[in-house]
């Protein structure tokens, strides 16, 4: 198996372009299908997540090329067949291809989605949407049957605020007969991606990234070119790295706005932000103040960055507090931070951490993707060098993480080691 292992004590110095943004290729990809003709998107991030739904496409009969950054997708030899399990459960966000062979096919079978396990995820939100559209969903062997003679517009009111069940709804909804309308939807910039991306296919959407959205399906869509929205979790991962070792780092191809929650947080510390038009620099402080946080639908603080900042937290004098409000299950990496000398105490929902004043190299395990990102922040500011499994997580969601990271100066690399060892 592979491990990162990281050296640490260097400032990260330097600047690096952010990737196109995980949480909408994961979207845009099986949206694809829903178009009549080929699309192409482009700025896709190079990770293994992309690669899988590539080989899960292919295997639907659609034709794939790959190239780079580039994907050309050409989906009208596409046959909805089942897919119970295999590569969908190599990734949470396989539940959009129900969105998308519902939208198309009126049909699909499709495994429960895998990806990191943080806990419970219920996907009924999901459902709801898709049974107020007109399917029928039934559960039966690990699998969802859904189908639908006939999909047709409806108004949809979501009990939790939920950025799938808000992408899948759209999805289904975009080559649904007459008008969708989703009230309490999500609102994160990704929403808007797709929404985009539907759009220039020829479906009417208004309404993206507000509370409320309108879906005008239609019959038929066309092929079109999107180039995806930077990454805001992989900026706010670096941008936290960058306070965490008391570098100074530029960040190119960002949107400043999508990055609010976590700049106002940093400089709440006494981290210096200074934002461009597209472009974040971070200027580390020698002393950062202990603060509070609590994770909220975007335009919160992002769950996704919970765990890298907890990393950054134990560096800040006094005692800070974390409470994750969207996940149950992530402060799994608070044991691993422990063994690197943090001060770390979990109650229910809440992280509570105390200042250290160094931390020290170890064996540590990432149990999620977050939280893989969260312990190379850590071993950057530690002593001596930490190994860190558990890197097919961080492969799923952050391109050339190591590359990037050397490029601004840190002594990371990979080895291979028997699972024996």
């Amino acid at each position: 198996m592979d491990i990162l292992c990281v050296k640490g004590g260097r400032p990260l110095e330097g600047s690096i372009t952010i990737s196109g943004a995980k949480n909408s290729a994961v979207a845009l990809i099986p949206a694809a299908i829903l178009a009549d003709t080929a699309c192409v998107i482009e700025n896709l991030p190079e990770i293994n997540d992309v690669h899988v739904y590539v080989d899960i496409l292919r295997e639907l009969g659609a034709h794939v090329e790959l190239q780079q950054q580039t994907l050309y997708i050409d989906p009208t030899g596409i046959v909805p067949h089942p897919l119970p399990s295999g590569k969908v459960k190599k990734l949470r966000a396989s539940y959009y291809l129900m969105g998308a062979l519902l939208g198309r096919f009126g049909e699909a079978v499709i495994g429960l989605p895998g990806g990191c396990d943080l806990g419970p995820r219920p996907i009924d939100q999901h459902i709801k949407g898709f049974e107020a559209l007109g399917a029928s969903v039934q559960t039966k062997d690990g699998a969802l049957y859904l189908q639908a003679p006939k999909l047709k517009g409806s108004k949809i009111y979501f009990d939790v605020v939920s950025v799938g069940a808000t992408i899948n709804t759209m999805l289904a909804a975009a080559r649904a007969e007459g008008t969708t309308i989703i009230e309490n939807a999500a609102k994160e910039p990704e929403i808007i991606d797709v929404a985009t991306f539907l759009t220039s296919m020829g479906a009417v959407i208004k309404g993206a990234g507000t509370d409320l959205i309108r879906i005008r399906g239609t019959s038929r869509l066309q092929g079109c070119r999107h180039s995806i929205i930077p990454d805001r979790i992989e900026a706010g991962t670096f941008m936290i790295a960058a306070a965490a070792t008391r570098g100074n780092v530029i960040l190119d191809n960002v949107i400043p706005r999508h990055l609010e929650g976590i700049s106002a947080k940093l400089r709440e510390m006494g981290v210096e932000v200074v934002e461009a038009d597209d472009a974040i620099q971070v200027i580390g402080k020698p002393r950062y103040r202990a603060i509070d946080l609590r994770t909220a639908p975007y335009p919160g603080f992002a769950t996704d960055l919970q765990q890298p900042m907890t990393a950054l937290l134990v560096h800040a004098e006094g005692t800070s507090m974390v409470t994750d409000n969207i996940y149950t299950s992530r402060f799994r990496h608070v044991d691993e931070l422990v063994r690197l000398g943090a001060q770390i105490r979990v109650e229910g929902r809440t992280a509570i951490i105390g200042e250290v004043h160094r931390l020290e190299g170890s064996s540590v395990r990432a149990s999620d993707l977050r939280a893989g990102a969260a312990l190379v922040i850590a071993a950057l500011t530690a002593e001596g060098v930490t190994e860190i499994s558990g890197v097919e997580y961080i492969d799923r969601g952050y391109a050339k993480l190591e590359e990037k990271l050397r490029s601004l100066g840190a002594e990371i690399w990979r080895e291979k080691k028997s699972k024996f060892e």
